[in-house]
């Protein structure tokens, strides 16, 4: 069984909602940047743009990192690690940008508004 934590961010605010199977099954091998139906989360008339996540382990996944594997790379300041000195690098594990079931939090994006706000979509949920 799979299952999701979505943060799903609009504007200033941000909405946390628990998905599992089957609406999750949805979400197994969409992408970073890839867009979803809001029918998926039953919020007809929204789209979502899939922005992020981390794994069971905590580790982010990274956008520019293809498949769902684990691997460590080593990176300077930038996404991932900010170094506290100029050109510090560290090696930082990381996942690669697919949706899997080693997933547990995916960050979504308001692309497209539908009729009702989604506060009040969710509330009842």
């Amino acid at each position: 069984m799979v299952e999701y934590k979505l943060v799903i961010s609009e504007r200033e605010r941000s909405i946390a909602r628990t998905v599992a199977d089957p609406q999750a099954a949805g979400f197994l091998g969409k992408r970073i940047g890839e867009t979803v139906g809001g029918e998926l989360l039953g919020a007809s008339g929204y789209t979502f743009r899939i922005t992020g996540g981390t794994d069971r382990s905590g580790f982010p996944l990274r956008p520019d990192l293809p498949g769902a594997r684990q691997v460590r790379l080593y990176v300077g300041d930038g996404f991932g690690f900010h170094a506290p000195r100029r050109g510090m690098r560290r090696r930082r594990t990381f996942r690669g940008n697919t949706i899997s079931e080693d997933t547990v939090q995916i960050c979504l994006v308001v692309d497209q508004r539908g009729p009702k706000p989604l506060a009040e979509l969710f509330a009842a949920s």
